[in-house]
Formats: structure tokens, sequence, C-alpha cells
């Protein structure tokens, strides 16, 4: 089993040309037994990630007639997981607490009443603040959501939160067509390549703003490789040849997609269609929205936000939800939907890995890939 997973690995790195520290080395599975010390990253107070975290051994015990007991093999490092280490996020877990939202991990026994699932398979998370920054975890069967373990290691692990969100806010507020038109901001961010990847499978056209920078044309250049439509400045849209872009076009965006707040947002009304929607899912300039009072009253704009934990909870075991996963691991298969740039960090070295994502202008997502 651990040739397969190093070959996942080895693949997904070739492929994406990914950064992995400890590339060359074997991923191995232990023998659990009745109990066994695993490790995992706690926080027992909330604050600056770099200063609340530890690397603690715990142990895990013989699954129970409705556990599973899996080995974790990879978990990303987003946002919402810094927030929550910082107590800002919605959710705050009880302390203390194993860390980490996101990843995936591999089913190695499973009670004698466990039902869908059997060893080898690939599991998530069912629920937010489950716990993934860790190397086993014994947990209810019901507490996972089983994943096709044929799509790459990277893929799978990154799947849940970013591919979701995207997905959702193309299809749940505007009935799209093929043909229309999207505007988003921050679209280098890992949702909005989602969003990019998913608009031209569909055939919807995007606009992609991002912020100036020194990497801007290599950044350009990856976006519409992906398949952006136009990839456009904060400093570009307030410019009169951004109004003269819209208007090449027969049409105004139906959807506006916001991540950043501020200015930035007003922008994103300022070009919307009468009767448009804006959905917000993220603030990361920290300033609110300012929306026109015309914008309303006039253009009637309607105003919605987006969390992907709250969609989860209230669509847990939908036939909607599988439905979701289903697509979008059939557009992984066909290499449509590919993860964001991410540079693998081993588990142990967690702390690097925080490090590295509270850095600004970030190019790769931080994925720690667990290791005994």
């Amino acid at each position: 089993m651990s040739g397969r997973i190093f070959q996942r690995i080895t693949n997904v790195l070739k492929k994406h040309q990914l950064k992995n520290s400890f590339f060359g080395k074997t991923i191995s599975l232990r023998n659990i037994g009745t109990s066994k010390e695993t490790e995992a990253v706690m926080l027992k107070d909330f604050g600056d990630p770099r200063k609340v975290l530890s690397l603690e051994k715990i142990l895990v015990h013989h699954p129970s007639d409705d556990e599973v007991l899996v080995k974790m093999l990879m978990a990303p490092i987003n946002p919402s997981d810094i927030n929550m280490i910082e107590g800002t996020y919605h959710i705050r877990p009880k302390l203390p607490a194993i860390v980490g939202n996101e990843g995936v991990g591999e089913v190695v026994e499973i009670g004698k009443k466990v039902k869908n699932m059997k060893p080898g398979d690939w599991v998530i998370p069912a629920e937010a603040a489950w716990g993934t920054w860790r190397q086993h975890a014994v947990t209810k069967e019901n507490m996972l959501l089983k994943i096709d373990n044929d799509i790459p290691l990277l893929s799978a692990a990154t799947i849940m939160v970013n591919p979701c969100t995207a997905y959702r806010m193309l299809k749940d507020y505007v009935m799209l067509e093929a043909g229309d038109l999207v505007i988003q901001n921050g679209a280098n961010s890992a949702v909005g390549q989602c969003v990019i990847q998913l608009a031209k499978e569909w055939g919807i056209k995007t606009i992609n703003i991002i912020r100036d920078r020194p990497d801007l044309e290599s950044l350009k250049s990856h976006l519409n490789q992906l398949g952006a439509t136009h990839v456009v400045t904060e400093e570009f849209v307030r410019t009169p040849e951004m109004k003269e872009l819209i208007n090449s076009y027969n049409q105004k965006p139906k959807l506006a997609l916001n991540c950043v707040g501020g200015k930035s947002a007003t922008e994103l009304v300022r070009f919307l269609k009468e009767k448009g929607t804006i959905v917000t899912y993220g603030g990361m300039s920290k300033k609110p929205l300012t929306i026109p009072t015309g914008a309303l009253i006039f253009k009637e704009v309607k105003i919605v936000g987006y969390w992907n934990t709250q969609w989860n909870f209230e669509h847990r075991d939908s036939n909607e939800k599988k439905d979701m996963y289903k697509n979008l691991c059939n557009l992984i298969r066909d290499c449509k939907l590919i993860p964001s740039p991410s540079e693998l960090i081993p588990f142990t070295n967690y702390q690097v890995a925080v490090d590295k994502s509270l850095e600004g202008f970030q190019n790769q997502k931080k994925v720690l890939v667990m290791q005994e």
C-alpha cells in the first residue's frame, strides 16, 4: 500500500511541479494494535498560529463496532484553519482540539458493524473542525465521507472546501447558461481558480480580477491556461478601458463573486447587470462591503453570502452533495479540474507550513503530508 500512495504523490509532483522536501522517502503504514501512539497538531489556546500549536503524541484505540481506523494522508492549510486557530472563525472548537478542517485519509481497519467502508477506501471529513492534522484517527463511520481513490491524492485532499465552494456559487444563486458572464475578484485564490475551470467546462465566460504583484505576467498566464476569459488587475478595473471591456459583450455579468470586500466589492457591483447577484464568500481586505444605494434601488442588485461549512451541514447526507462530488471527481479524472499549485511539506514540519501560510502573496498552497 505504501508504494501505491508514494506513486500517487510522485505523479502529482511531476504533473504540478510541486516542492516536496521529503521526496524519495517511503511513506509507510504501521499495523495498529489495540492502543498505539500517533501524533497530532494540538490547539490548547486560541491565538497566534506561530505560538499556540504543538505536536503531541496521542493514543488511538482499536475501532469498536461502528468505528473505522483512518491513516491520514494529506491535509491542506486553508485560511479557515488559520482563522480557527486564531479564534476568529465562526466555529470555535472546544479546547484542547486537533487542528485541521480538510484532508484525506485511508481506511486501515473497520468495526464489524461498518457497512459502507472497507480497508483501502479514501475518506474525507463529513463536517468541519474534524481534526485532519494528525497521523491516525478512530472515528464513527458517519463522521466520514467516502471519496473516489482513483484521483490524484492532492485533488482528494483539497476537494472538500475550494472546489465545492466554487461549484455551489456557480450553481445555486443565478441560472447561468453557456455564454453568460461572471466577474470575480481574488481570482488567483484556490476558489477563484476552481471557478475559472468550472466556468470553462460549462461554457461560462469569466472576468478575473487580481492584485498587482511582481510576478503578474506569470500569474496571468497561469489563469489563462486554466481557462480564464479575461484577467485584469484591481487598478485596471478603475479605468475607462474596463468599461470598454464590459461593453464589448452584449450583456453585463449576471453574477459577481467576492472574497476581498472593501472597494473591490464595490467595483464588482458597479459592473453587474440589473437584478444581478453578488455572492460574498470571504473578506481578505478585512474591510466591509460598501454598496451604492442606487445599485439596490435602481438595479435591484441582490447581496448574498456563501459559507461552505453551513452548506455541508444542511446537505450532510443529501443526493445533491453526492452528485456534486461525483461530478467533481469526473472532472478531476478528465484533467479539467486541477488543484492550485501547492507545496507539499512533511507533517512534522507543520510549523514551517503554518509560517509560510501567513506570508503575503502566496503562489502555492501549503499541504501537509503525513508520514511515520
